[in-house]
């Protein structure tokens, strides 16, 4: 057999429904208003064919890819495609050099479309620089990723990045219609019938990505008999086989590992024990590290709840050995009952400001040296004076006694009436009241 068999390119109907849906002109775009509705700046752009650099990011199935072909289409320039998981340097240095042939000899720019742009290292992507930095090729790079994180500063400040948002139920929708109807892409010659619950799960089940959802419509499809009538009736039944669980966007690599952490423990700061635990079973559901999760746990216990509960560091630290000890899925029970507990008590962060605050008058605040009857007195250290005039707490009635505990005092922590530190507010009051009437 020849090898152009093999790099022949496959019938339309061979390809996923996905692939013969991608929509081929704006018109056919669904979604993404906020940068493709009446007026918008990329819009704008792509309808005048005027070819900037730029980065398409977002999560996957949302046009990304199939935007970047529709101004490749209209552009009067030559396209050239790398997937940034496969090409190599060497590949990447060949497409450049071809490009400035093009526009040296050709006067024909090069539009570089570079998919899953952050699988290239920092040296790889300083490659392209220079020709982009000339214009001898405008790129196009798509990634899944934030590109603030995953594409360097001196190449990202040469392109417009722009984010791209999970689809919504409408669009969603729309396009499901669509590819149900379309006898030339789509699956109309089928003519499939797609119950209302069913294409409301689908729909549901997606999660806002239309490469999955048009996968998973064409597996129902194409699985549903063929009836008396001709038709294929799709129902819920056929629609759950094909799309049983949601997908679930959480790359512990990535900056939504982090995106995901901030919203967790806002949610326990904010005192909202539903949404915490919705962010943690999101956590737990793509396989996060429960013990990541139990120590986030203790520090919002001590940086948010601090002394308005003293039991919330307990509580989350005994959370912390449980989950060493049990592991999944029995983690998910210990981290629950720590989370709401967190997230239900009553909330003070003067413990944290507070040493912050003593850090940066230590850094930059006069120098304090300890006072000799603050110093240790074991040994010979009293014959230099260690120690002589300590007053012994204990000694004295309420087991207090006016002293000074350290030069040029400064107040850092202002405990709040919240909780159990309303006590401990109260008992400081006096003691200070007491210091400033001597």
């Amino acid at each position: 057999m020849s090898a152009e068999l093999f790099a022949a390119e496959p019938p339309a109907g061979a390809k996923p429904l996905a692939a013969r849906m991608a929509p081929r002109t704006l018109d056919e775009f669904v979604g993404q208003e906020a940068l493709l509705g009446p007026g918008r700046m990329l819009r704008r752009l792509v309808e005048s064919k005027t070819l900037r650099s730029a980065v398409f990011f977002g999560p996957p199935g949302v046009g990304k890819t199939a935007l970047a072909r529709i101004v490749a289409a209209g552009a009067d320039a030559a396209l050239v495609e790398l997937n940034a998981v496969a090409a190599g340097v060497a590949d990447l240095k060949k497409a450049l050099e071809a490009a400035r042939f093009r526009l040296t000899q050709e006067k024909r720019r090069t539009l570089l479309l570079v998919d899953e742009i952050h699988h290239f290292n920092r040296s790889q992507q300083d490659i392209l620089l220079p020709a982009v930095e000339r214009g001898e090729a405008i790129l196009i790079g798509m990634t899944t990723e934030n590109p603030s994180f995953y594409v360097n500063a001196a190449l990202l400040s040469r392109a417009t990045a722009f984010e791209f948002k999970p689809l919504g139920p409408e669009p969603l929708g729309a396009l499901l219609d669509r590819a149900v109807a379309d006898k030339e892409r789509g699956l109309g010659d089928k003519d499939a019938v797609l119950e209302p619950e069913a294409r409301d799960h689908l729909v549901r089940m997606s999660g806002g990505d239309a490469r999955r959802l048009l996968n998973a419509l064409e597996l129902a499809v194409l699985s549903s008999p063929v009836e008396m009538d001709g038709k294929r009736r799709v129902g819920l039944g056929a629609a759950e086989e094909s799309i049983r669980t949601r997908a679930v966007r959480y790359d512990k690599s990535s900056d939504e590992h982090y995106d995901h952490a901030s919203a967790f423990i806002k949610s326990m700061r904010g005192s909202d024990p539903d949404a915490a635990l919705y962010w943690l079973a999101k956590m737990l559901e793509a396989g996060e590290d429960p013990r990541f999760l139990a120590r986030r746990l203790l520090i919002c216990a001590s940086e948010d709840v601090g002394n308005a509960d003293f039991r919330a560091l307990l509580v989350a630290n005994a959370a912390f050995e449980a989950v060493e000890k049990l592991g999944m899925p029995e983690a998910r029970i210990v981290l629950a009952q720590a989370v709401t507990f967190v997230a239900a008590a009553p909330k003070s962060n003067a413990a944290y400001l507070a040493i912050d605050k003593a850090m940066a008058e230590v850094r930059q605040g006069k120098v304090r040296e300890v006072p000799n009857h603050l110093r240790d007195a074991t040994g010979d250290a009293k014959t230099r004076g260690h120690g002589v005039g300590y007053l012994y707490s204990h000694d004295y009635p309420g087991h207090w006694v006016d002293q000074a505990y350290m030069p040029d005092p400064m107040r850092f922590y202002e405990p709040t009436t919240e909780g159990d530190e309303a006590r401990m507010k109260k008992r400081l009051d006096e003691l200070r009241a007491k210091r400033k009437a001597k």
